[in-house]
């Protein structure tokens, strides 16, 4: 098995965090959480940083909602903040497990 050096420096850089919130904002610009976190977008993601590297981040609880299309069920969404360091992890994690997981594509003798 391969080990990845830095993994967690890389996400909580300020670059991935940057390109987290603004991923993370995807679909959610007329929702107040994900205005008011762009409001302080800096001063935010300094916080969530220094929170990161002194291991006292926590992860807060979910917002639980149902919807009905196109079948019922329930749906738990994490606050915005939480969701910033979630797409911040998979920045980083995803490329090392698509390598592993996608087949590289073959042509055709």
């Amino acid at each position: 098995m391969k080990r990845h050096k830095h993994c967690f420096e890389q996400v909580c850089s300020f670059e991935n965090l940057h390109a987290a919130a603004t991923a993370a904002m995807r679909g959610k610009k007329g929702k107040a959480p994900a205005a008011c976190f762009f409001a302080n977008l800096e001063e935010e993601l300094v916080a969530l940083r220094t929170e990161l590297l002194e291991g006292t981040y926590r992860h807060g609880g979910y917002h639980y909602f149902r919807i009905y299309e196109p079948k019922e069920r329930t749906v738990a969404a994490a606050a915005f903040r939480d969701r910033v360091v979630h797409h911040a992890v998979v920045r980083v994690v995803e490329p090392l497990f698509e390598k592993r997981f996608i087949p590289p594509v073959r042509s055709a003798p």
